[in-house]
């Protein structure tokens, strides 16, 4: 038999959360605090795409 993969998105608050735990873990600042900057700004590079 055959398994069937389901592909799954990553939601972009996931991958904030995902990316302010690891800074947070070499930093040692807060999680929250991280994770709220990176809401907070917005990219200087917007035109650039992430591969899929």
């Amino acid at each position: 038999m055959k398994s069937q993969s389901i592909a799954q998105t990553t939601s972009r608050s996931c991958i904030l959360r995902a990316v302010a735990s690891s800074t947070a873990i070499e930093t040692g600042q807060p999680v929250e605090k991280i994770e709220a900057i990176l809401k907070a700004k917005k990219s200087k590079f917007q035109s650039l795409k992430l591969a899929r």
